[in-house]
């Protein structure tokens, strides 16, 4: 082979490897966020959710029991909650598998850094 089509077939080489790694990143992510979208909501009655004392409506807290809730506490400011800021309802480290409520919170809130 002359050093014309070493080149060429290095420069498709490339390009291939490139476009295949860039698929293949973006079907890793793919799942993450269809997933994210398809998660069923915790719902209050689950009883991890008991556990923890979660409400969907930090409002809703029990102060008499939880003296230590903040009115500010919420899932969206919690270091466990997976979603982006406006999201009403995304995955918590906590709670695998279910999506909690933006406005929720439970005894296990631990505020964003």
């Amino acid at each position: 082979m002359s050093n014309d089509q070493n080149s060429a077939s290095r420069r498709r080489f490339l390009k291939v490897a490139a476009g295949t790694a860039g698929a293949a990143a973006l079907a890793a992510m793919l799942p993450r966020m269809v997933n994210a979208q398809a998660l069923p909501h915790l719902s209050p009655n689950d009883p991890a959710a008991k556990a923890l004392g979660y409400v969907e409506d930090t409002s809703k807290v029990d102060q008499t029991k939880y003296a230590n809730h903040k009115a500010s506490d919420n899932c969206a400011n919690c270091k466990f909650f997976q979603g982006k800021p406006g999201e009403a309802y995304a995955g918590c480290q906590l709670f695998p598998g279910k999506a909690v409520n933006a406005k929720g919170w439970c005894s296990a809130h631990a505020p964003k850094a």
